[in-house]
């Protein structure tokens, strides 16, 4: 399993827009993508969201964000007017607790 981090610094005045549009956005993304096993949007308000999705394998990965998974974040259309920095993305893989 693969977790990606997407991490938007928005503009504060714009948190509330940018929030809703994301969570329009991906609410249909597992039956679009379905190899995303599960994903969240995290709210730090005033100004940073965070979007995490689990995928089960790099392909699945490919499919959403493409070949440049790894190093380029998914902007969604119209997505930059709201954002103070460029967008952010980082992977994570589980660690075995045994």
């Amino acid at each position: 399993m693969i977790i990606r981090v997407s991490e938007a610094r928005i503009r504060p005045e714009r948190f509330e827009e940018f929030r809703d549009m994301i969570v329009s956005a991906v609410r249909e993304f597992p039956g679009r993508y379905p190899g995303l096993v599960d994903h969240e949007v995290l709210l730090a308000p005033p100004d940073s969201l965070l979007y995490v999705s689990r995928w089960r394998t790099e392909q699945d990965l490919v499919a959403y964000a493409g070949e440049h998974w790894r190093d380029e974040p998914v902007v969604l259309p119209g997505e930059d007017e709201y954002l103070a920095a460029p967008l952010q993305v980082r992977h994570f893989t589980l660690a075995s607790l045994s």
